[in-house]
């Protein structure tokens, strides 16, 4: 299995979409939300080519969309995924994505 790292960028997108939801509901829904995200990048791990390939925008990057609303974007390499960036309700992922 393959062990999961977030980039700082997308540590912070997480942060960042943590508070977006609190702001807007509460910080229970905006912890089971950004919660389950984490859960869903972390099963990178077991199936990291699930994702589709975005060789266009950069070769080896994937994406991977988590409930219709955020794009995931990561990179796999022999023993990592690393989740690269997390992009909440259709911002530009491919002019986000720093490798």
């Amino acid at each position: 299995m393959l062990r999961v790292v977030f980039s700082e960028r997308s540590r912070q997108q997480l942060l960042e979409l943590y508070d977006f939801i609190a702001d807007a509901s509460s910080a229970e829904s905006a912890h089971r939300s950004t919660s389950a995200l984490n859960k869903h990048c972390r099963s990178l791990a077991e199936f990291p080519f699930r994702g589709v390939s975005q060789d266009y925008v950069h070769p080896g990057l994937r994406t991977l969309v988590f409930r219709g609303r955020v794009t995931i974007t990561y990179s796999v390499d022999a023993d990592t995924v690393t989740i690269l960036g997390i992009f909440y309700a259709g911002r530009d992922w491919q002019g986000g994505v720093e490798l």
